[in-house]
């Protein structure tokens, strides 16, 4: 009798160890096998996002994106254009090797983004008869609760703005979350950046003036989640962004080839 209830007791665990391996086994095969789909759904939505912020139909993403998108790497030290793949470039992994990024001065950082690669690729966007359209930034910042990241749409001015387009954020649901609400991204359209010495202007503020060229209204009840979009953009414009690349582009010193 003993022996019988060992032999059931240890069937038991062959049986649920022989099917827990087997599930282990399946999942990992599901997660491998669908590794490239999910890479090939990241690089669609990331096309997506460029077309759109830059006011291009997404019909068509894949031939709308090679007619109408050039992408190129930019050194941010120099703000120069720099030889490299830009379509495989990961913005993300160079700023978390030492050997292709810098670490942010804490008194400089008030993105809170801690690393910034050395490198960051920019969207050409064209028009139909290939004239330039846009010019357009990866940027990204602390918010309330998470990265908040962003493409900028600028004018070949290399001022006034375009679109903003939040595409990755995890701010509170209906508060800072409205980061992305189409309302609030349509008062960005027609805003510049800098004024005429080149500084930074652009605020992001409770009741911003009606008519201002350079203020943004902050989001209802997510101060913390509008500091950090002002902050995002202090930073990306400044020095230790974008600021070396769009001071030649404002002084019409890039060949954009």
């Amino acid at each position: 009798m003993a022996n019988k209830k060992k032999e059931t007791v240890l069937r038991t665990f062959v049986v649920i160890g022989t099917l827990c391996l087997v599930c282990a086994i399946v999942v990992s095969l599901s997660a491998v096998g669908l590794r490239p789909l999910q890479k090939e759904n990241k690089a669609l939505d990331k096309q997506i996002n460029i077309l759109q912020v830059a006011g291009l139909s997404v019909d068509n993403v894949a031939q709308s994106y090679q007619q109408h998108i050039v992408a190129k790497l930019v050194d941010l030290n120099t703000g120069d254009f720099v030889f490299g793949d830009a379509s495989t470039y990961s913005q993300t992994s160079a700023a978390k090797d030492p050997k292709t990024s810098i670490k942010v001065p804490s008194a400089e950082d008030v993105a809170k983004i801690g690393r910034r690669a050395n490198l960051a690729p920019v969207y050409l966007a064209r028009d139909d008869q290939g004239k330039l359209k846009a010019i357009i930034l990866p940027i990204h910042g602390q918010g309330l609760w998470s990265t908040m990241y962003a493409l900028l749409a600028l004018k070949p001015d290399g001022n006034t703005v375009m679109g903003l387009n939040y595409y990755q954020q995890e701010e509170t649901p209906g508060l800072g979350a409205e980061v992305e609400n189409p309302a609030w991204k349509a008062q960005w359209v027609g805003k510049t950046l800098f004024d005429s010495k080149g500084d930074l202007v652009l605020r992001v503020m409770k009741n911003a003036p009606k008519g201002s060229a350079h203020d943004i209204d902050a989001l209802s009840g997510a101060t913390l989640t509008s500091d950090g979009v002002e902050n995002t953009f202090k930073f990306w414009m400044g020095p230790q962004g974008w600021g070396p690349f769009l001071e030649k582009v404002r002084k019409g010193e890039i060949n954009y080839g």
